[in-house]
């Protein structure tokens, strides 16, 4: 590559993952110029699509992720589809590395008989729907009365909470109208979480947990018979304070006298039941109850089934058993983890080599764990690797290089990129949409108007 110009580094996927890598790679001692792609109209990735609305905490990383792009310094082409409107050997006439941070938004499948029924849906969807993704429909079918989630992590307990919780208690927040509308008008009135293993192994994070017992008109109900504790779940206890935290909380639930329970919707949370079938007991294709197996715990935290089963009567059932990966075009794929193959985010071919100038970062990287502080210890591992070779041994040069030229090929191929002025425009006027009724926004859902307002038409 020439010494005399910028090194050209395209990242493709603009949320947490790739804002972080951009960020850190901005400030090392390349000169360097930085495009950031996302296929959506709108930055930020999960944190504006995958947590939940009376979350504003968590949302509160935007504010972060907001600063690092408002700045200047790095260039963002949204509504730009790697794959569709791009693919690997185009971006690579145009820059000399490129990164890639598209994370894991589809749900990791969960194999048990009868996932494919009619009220059988992926917690991933779910979420994309009540967060306002455009590319889920803006209707969901909230008919049941009695509901299954399958799973022990805060995706889990989100998605739980938001069937239980009345829908007037989100007008608050960012809540769209047509999720408002159609959570306004569901019959639920009991929520079933089932965990596989004991209270000390579950994955919820203590601050959402106990958040469950302040939801207005919802009764949490956990059972004693699920309380088991062997040596390995003492172990999790004592060398974790986030443990000890939860088994607390769930350990003080058991103490409630039922008597007072008077809610008009109840959350019950279930330990020890692994999954086992989703039923459709009169053959017309819909889910009508959950069977679940008893488990015990081994003495190290592991469970063996029981053999013991038991039916619970419910219309449908939210698999929330984690995220997964996606294929992107001209990649190898790793199709057991959901990642794309690598070395500490050094993207390897087929052979074990790694595919000179390519990169990867986050959940893409490492599969869908941890949280925000793994996912800026992650890009910065990455960023380090491209740096050193970079200094060490160069790249091939990218053959046109003028950031120009990117937009001037996107343009031909008839692209409507949508940049960091674009979202500006659709921030203010989401913000304005809810100072309107008092709140700090409302999102909008449809593609077509998010375009209309980014791109001024």
């Amino acid at each position: 590559m020439s010494t005399d110009r910028q090194l050209r580094v395209a990242i493709v996927g603009a949320g947490p993952a790739g804002i972080y890598a951009a960020d850190i790679l901005s400030k090392t001692e390349l000169d360097v110029s930085i495009d950031l792609f996302e296929r959506l109209p709108a930055p930020f990735g999960l944190v504006r699509y995958g947590v939940a609305p009376d979350h504003p905490r968590i949302k509160q990383i935007i504010t972060a992720l907001h600063r690092v792009l408002e700045r200047g310094d790095i260039r963002l082409l949204s509504n730009v589809d790697y794959g569709i409107d791009i693919k690997l050997d185009e971006l690579r006439e145009f820059y000399d590395a490129v990164i890639f941070s598209t994370g894991a938004i589809t749900d990791a499948p969960l194999d048990i008989p009868g996932t494919e029924l009619d009220g059988s849906y992926g917690a991933a969807d779910f979420v994309s729907w009540y967060d306002g993704h455009p590319h889920v429909p803006t209707t969901w079918p909230l008919e049941a009365q009695q509901v299954a989630v399958i799973g022990a992590g805060n995706v889990a307990l989100d998605v739980a909470r938001v069937l239980a919780k009345h829908a007037d208690d989100l007008l608050v927040t960012e809540i769209p109208a047509n999720v408002y509308e159609g959570l306004k008008a569901s019959p639920v009135t009991d929520v079933h979480v089932f965990a596989r293993r004991g209270p000390a192994q579950a994955k919820f994070s203590p601050l959402e947990l106990r958040e469950l017992g302040h939801v207005p008109d919802v009764d949490v109900i956990v059972y004693p018979e699920d309380f088991e504790f062997d040596e390995g779940s003492m172990a999790a206890i004592g060398s974790s304070n986030q443990t000890k935290q939860v088994v607390k909380t769930l350990t003080d639930w058991t103490l409630k006298d039922p008597s007072t329970f008077s809610a008009s919707r109840r959350l019950h949370l279930h330990f020890l039941h692994a999954p086992a079938e989703i039923l459709d007991t009169d053959g017309d294709g819909k889910v009508d109850a959950l069977r679940t197996e008893r488990t015990r715990l081994n003495g190290d935290g592991t469970v063996s089934r029981t053999g013991e089963t038991h039916d619970w009567p419910v219309q449908a059932v939210y698999r929330a058993v984690g995220y997964f990966g996606s294929p992107l075009a001209e990649l190898p794929f790793d199709d057991v983890k959901g990642v794309v193959p690598n070395a500490e985010g050094r993207v390897l071919d087929l052979d074990g080599e790694h595919l000179e100038g390519v990169y990867c970062t986050g959940w893409i990287k490492r599969g869908p764990v941890g949280l925000i502080g793994h996912t800026k210890s992650d890009a910065s591992e990455t960023i380090r690797h491209l740096v050193e070779d970079s200094v060490q041994d160069g790249f091939a040069s990218a053959p046109q290089p003028s950031p120009d030229a990117i937009t001037g090929f996107l343009a031909d191929r008839g692209v409507e990129v949508v940049q960091w002025s674009g979202w500006e425009l659709l921030d203010a006027h989401e913000r304005a949409l809810g100072e309107a009724v008092g709140r700090e926004r409302i999102k909008v859902v449809s593609r077509e108007e998010m375009l209309d307002i980014t791109l001024g038409r």
